[in-house]
């Protein structure tokens, strides 16, 4: 599956051909660029790259070897980038899909592992900086990077409202704790909290995986030795640095809030299960006046049908009066 589009002049003129025409087309003008899209490459998708354009061996490997690291790599011909596009699930959890793009001089290639990833997001974004194409390439790998790092700022938005969410929960389900829900508000239990503070780790790591190499990555483009970038579109890549910047410090400070709520939940349920210990407590030290009453008693004088009932209602009475008069000592102390 493969799509195609040609520029001339600033102008799109053509798309959806052959991909085997791009060869032919761009040897046939030098004012022509051409775009062309890979889903799930085969074989004959590698060969068309490495006989068309000649696309280095090395590239053609990593595109074959999935799950490399975010990079920038530059042959004698082309330069080979590779970057993950990531979102939220419906469900919560972080998801990545890589796509990898050769880039000439007078050619864009990108190559899609899997449909999830969504071309038609930035053929929206070319389309709508039209008047940026007459700079060719550069235009529309900015288009590309700049699809991909809006996503990277759309996920760590989520995670930051996700995090705030938790936190609140988190407090609450302590608050309803101690009055005696078990925890539960809202619909989440102490666990379900602690547990959506380690998914919110695990997508923060990840994040940081994507995001932080491709602050070396749009930094490398920029340098005048890649021959990529000209001075009028220097300020738009200029723009997505910042982005990537913005993107790394506050993930990095959402990894250290992540951090401080793990160790506060912690903390709550230390201070939860020290109450529980201490209400236990409390109400076993209750039990036992009568239990030692009744203990002592019960050796020196006979049962009320047996003989008198004088002991008994004096046991009965010293029995209850210690008995209520250390749960009020205790309600008064929060004890209970």
């Amino acid at each position: 599956m493969s799509n195609t589009r040609m520029y001339r002049d600033g102008a799109l003129v053509d798309q959806g051909f052959p991909a085997t025409e791009i060869g032919d087309r761009l040897a046939a003008d030098d004012r022509v660029v051409v775009w062309l899209d890979i889903c799930l490459p085969t074989e004959d998708d590698l060969k068309l790259l490495a006989e068309e354009l000649g696309m280095h061996e090395l590239a053609l490997e990593d595109v074959v070897q999935q799950d490399q690291r975010a990079k920038l790599d530059r042959y004698d011909t082309h330069l080979f980038l590779n970057s993950y596009m990531v979102r939220m699930g419906a469900a919560g959890g972080l998801l990545d899909n890589e796509v990898s793009a050769f880039v000439k001089p007078r050619a864009l290639v990108t190559v899609r592992y899997n449909e999830q990833f969504d071309i038609r997001e930035v053929l929206a974004r070319w389309d709508e900086t039209v008047d940026l194409a007459r700079h060719g390439v550069a235009y529309l790998l900015y288009g590309l990077l700049d699809t991909l790092i809006d996503g990277h700022f759309s996920a760590v938005q989520q995670l930051d409202a996700t995090l705030e969410r938790v936190q609140g929960a988190m407090f609450t389900a302590g608050r309803g704790a101690a009055e005696g829900d078990s925890g539960a508000v809202n619909g989440l239990a102490r666990n379900e909290v602690q547990k959506r503070i380690f998914i919110a780790r695990r997508d923060l790591v990840r994040l940081r995986q994507v995001t932080l190499p491709m602050r070396e990555v749009v930094n490398a483009l920029m340098r005048p030795t890649m021959h990529t970038i000209d001075e009028e579109m220097l300020p738009y890549y200029q723009d997505l640095y910042d982005h990537v910047l913005r993107v790394i410090e506050w993930s990095d400070s959402l990894r250290d809030l992540n951090t401080t709520m793990l160790e506060t939940n912690l903390m709550l349920q230390n201070n939860q299960l020290n109450l529980i210990v201490k209400q236990v407590t409390a109400w076993a030290a209750v039990i036992a006046v009568p239990a030692a009453v009744t203990g002592f008693f019960g050796q020196n004088i006979d049962f009320p049908w047996r003989h008198t009932s004088a002991e008994f209602v004096v046991s009965l009475v010293v029995t209850f009066g210690l008995a209520i008069a250390l749960y009020v000592a205790f309600r008064r102390k929060s004890w209970i």
